[in-house]
């Protein structure tokens, strides 16, 4: 049986659920400024402890990594998500639960095969092209400056 390219679409168009933009955007708009607000939050913590500027910053990416990982580990990050959707993206708190989940979800099969080889499989890809990334800008700026 043959099926026409507008057949297929219709057929495509009734296979996916309709989604519900205004609330999805007001979902992330309020947990990505919500993540974002709290981590303002713990930098401007950190600074009114006295670390300058620069350890400030560190000590904030690191907390919120720590939390997003956390929160992660005890399935709470999957709900917030299934809420904010896109906006638990925030870049830091994103990638934090990009490593744990694949991590959580095969613990089961050991710390080498499981967790040692299913924590990078999402992360992995995302430093590959950090560093190759990075070693470029580094070559293309060194030969700018001889």
């Amino acid at each position: 049986m043959s099926v026409s390219p507008d057949e297929y679409k219709k057929m495509g168009e009734k296979a996916v659920p309709k989604t519900k933009s205004a609330k999805n955007l007001a979902g992330a708009f309020f947990i990505g400024g919500t993540i974002c607000t709290i981590g303002q939050a713990v930098l401007n913590f950190y600074m009114n402890a006295g670390l300058s500027t620069p350890s400030a910053s560190t000590a904030c990416s690191i907390t919120l990594i720590g939390l997003s990982a956390l929160l992660t580990g005890f399935g709470v990050y999957d709900k917030i998500a299934k809420f904010g959707g896109g906006g638990t993206l925030v870049p830091i708190t994103g990638f934090a639960n990009a490593v744990v989940s694949p991590a959580m979800e095969y613990k089961s099969e050991g710390f080498v095969l499981g967790l040692g080889v299913k924590i990078f499989t999402i992360a992995g890809p995302v430093i590959v092209y950090g560093v190759l990334a990075s070693v470029v800008y580094g070559i293309i700026y060194y030969l700018m400056n001889i």
